[in-house]
């Protein structure tokens, strides 16, 4: 087993329940940790036989483009395309984070964080 991580994926979304947030938007800080074999990619040195992260980051991208109103919601999104288009990862930890958030104090982040495995 092994670990692919994409860290600080920065993105410009419109996320949130308050209407200036669907308007002005905010940016938004995603962390992905995935889980599969790399002992085949290891030997073979071939981007077939690993899990491509190009493609888990443009799966991030397109997903943190559709509005939601709650972090959770594009998490599952995010977590349930993942699984969906790439059958090689066993476990997924997400990270979606609103930066500078509207929440009436000096809060650098808000963070949900979602685990899961391949049912």
């Amino acid at each position: 087993m092994g670990t692919i991580k994409l860290q600080n994926i920065r993105t410009y979304s419109f996320h949130g329940c308050l209407e200036e947030e669907a308007k002005i938007g905010s940016e938004y800080r995603v962390d992905l940790e995935i889980k599969t074999d790399l002992r085949k990619s290891s030997l073979s040195d071939e981007l077939k036989d690993t899990v491509d992260y190009v493609l888990l980051n443009k799966i991030v991208v397109e997903e943190m483009a559709i509005r939601s109103n709650l972090l959770e919601h594009v998490a599952e999104r995010i977590l349930s395309r993942i699984f969906k288009e790439v059958p090689a990862i066993s476990r997924i930890v997400l990270a979606v984070s609103k930066l500078n958030p509207p929440i009436g104090g000096d809060v650098e982040a808000v963070t949900i964080e979602m685990e899961e495995y391949r049912s």
